[in-house]
């Protein structure tokens, strides 16, 4: 729509800034689909499997040649595979079966900073690196990084310069009544059709298959159904 807008005003600068954003934020959806989802964990445990069988196959026919130093290499990177295979599966166990307190769409607040939010992802443990880890401080939070992470839009409202931020779940606060106030951030156009009844906001189809996550129904309230 506001693509279509500026094309007809001949606003093209405007129309290629949208475009682009556009996508990049596909982009980053198609890069971070499975890894997100943790596929990519569970297809590397499947190839590593595969190359685990050709590999024995290979130390039989050593074996049976008499080949020993072939064999002895063959079993080296056997054990090598075996290694990294289990560590595939656990991480692709964990993506599989964690369970996460808040869900896209969903809006929020920071417990220490008081912003609003909504989330627009979401990983089991926390995916950053040691050294982020190390200046957030995320070994004294109750449950370290052994818990669900989220990334978040922040209102702009809120801070204008902190668009968007990786939060624990430790952090994180549902609201006690359904926020159906403004919320303003540039990306909420690409990542969501718009709010429900409830004040959270609808994932489109792409953030919804990216985490493998199920459509949210909003409850219905008695008192809104008409008698019959």
């Amino acid at each position: 729509m506001k693509l279509q807008c500026a094309l007809n005003m001949e606003q093209y600068d405007i129309a290629q800034q949208l475009r682009n954003k556009l996508t990049e934020v596909e982009a980053e959806i198609t890069r971070q689909k499975e890894a997100k989802r943790g596929l990519s964990s569970k297809n590397e445990a499947q190839d590593k499997a595969i190359s685990i069988l050709r590999l024995r196959a290979d130390l039989q026919s050593a074996i049976e040649s008499e080949s020993y130093a072939l064999a002895a290499e063959l079993r080296d990177q056997i054990s090598k595979l075996e290694a990294e295979s289990l560590a595939a599966s656990a991480k692709a166990l964990v993506f599989e079966t964690a369970q996460y307190a808040f869900r896209l769409g969903q809006k929020v607040k920071h417990k220490i900073f008081g912003y609003r939010a909504v989330i627009c992802g979401m990983d089991p443990v926390c995916c950053e690196s040691s050294s982020w880890m190390d200046t957030a401080q995320v070994e004294k939070l109750p449950r370290g990084s052994n818990q669900p992470f989220y990334q978040v839009l922040v209102d702009v409202h809120a801070d204008p310069n902190l668009l968007v931020a990786y939060v624990p779940e430790d952090n994180l606060l549902a609201p006690e009544q359904p926020d159906t106030g403004r919320f303003d951030h540039p990306y909420v156009s690409f990542l969501f059709y718009g709010m429900d009844t409830a004040g959270d906001f609808i994932p489109i189809k792409q953030l919804l298959e990216k985490y493998n996550r199920p459509r949210h129904e909003v409850p219905i309230d008695p008192e809104d159904e008409e008698p019959k």
